[in-house]
């Protein structure tokens, strides 16, 4: 079985459609398709059961499953660890952050970065979604959460403070109160934000207005007078229509962590962006 085939056979068992494989391998839907037929006619055996929620692992498919997860990390460990001996400053690195963190903390490291090492393509993936850097999905990646996995070489990069915020023409709030007055707050479904707590408390008389799990929504929508809203200083302070309120103590800070795999510690491009990233944004 040939390793192509495994990375579609995993695809399929992972996202359940060939549509999402397609998507996740970037190739067509009937490509996917036909490539399945023949693993499976080459095999003698069908790998998934056509149900009308998708593909389901057969006994077969359920078998051989934890032989293709092994090829596959001995495969993504063979591809990590060439990469990882690249000299040359040129190719692609592919950056992994939370939507502000992309959009308000990493444009001058990056915009330095290019100036610097123009053969280097940056490829800046955001959102709430972690992804797998052993996997390659990205190159480094940065977080409020330390990283769990034990092949990560991971620093703490900076300390990061947050603000409360109000739209230019409001009002201030009155502390320990907040009645007339509405939050913009985190949605908290995907874990525990403390700052968004301290706002809840230090306001307790205030309904909340929106919850959004991106802080960029939550610093529009400050903007145009929805609410007070809780934001990463670097975002809140570069938002013009917005204005910081002086209040008796600041929200609770969050660690920012920068993380990459130790199969890449010496890919000179990678360890370029580690430098700038030290110097623009650590303490």
């Amino acid at each position: 079985m040939e390793w192509s085939d495994v990375k579609i056979f995993l695809a399929i068992a992972r996202t359940g459609t060939l549509g999402a494989a397609a998507r996740a391998l970037r190739l067509s839907h009937p490509t996917i398709g036909r490539r399945l037929r023949a693993l499976e006619a080459s095999v003698g055996q069908a790998l998934f059961q056509r149900t009308a929620d998708g593909l389901v692992l057969t006994e077969e498919g359920t078998a051989i499953l934890p032989l293709a997860e092994q090829m596959e990390e001995s495969a993504l460990t063979m591809e990590r660890r060439l990469t990882g001996e690249q000299h040359k400053l040129e190719g692609t690195l592919k950056v992994s952050s939370a939507d502000w963190f992309g959009a308000y903390v990493l444009p001058p490291v990056i915009a330095a970065y290019s100036r610097e090492y123009p053969l280097v393509e940056i490829e800046v993936l955001t959102g709430t979604r972690l992804f797998n850097l052993a996997q390659r999905e990205a190159d480094i990646a940065f977080r409020i959460v330390p990283f769990d996995g034990q092949d990560i070489v991971q620093r703490r990069l900076t300390r990061m403070r947050y603000g409360v915020y109000v739209a230019a023409t409001s009002a201030d709030p009155v502390e320990d109160d907040g009645t007339g007055h509405r939050l913009i707050a985190m949605d908290t479904s995907t874990g525990s934000f403390p700052d968004i707590a301290w706002l809840k408390n230090r306001f307790p008389n205030a309904s909340v207005a929106l919850q959004s799990n991106n802080r960029n929504v939550q610093a529009q929508m400050c903007a145009r007078g929805l609410g007070i809203a809780i934001l990463p200083r670097p975002v809140g302070d570069q938002v013009t229509a917005i204005r910081r309120l002086d209040l008796r103590d600041e929200p609770p800070s969050r660690d920012i962590w920068m993380g990459y795999h130790r199969d890449l510690r010496r890919l000179h491009r990678l360890r370029a962006f580690v430098d700038l990233a030290v110097k623009h944004v650590g303490d």
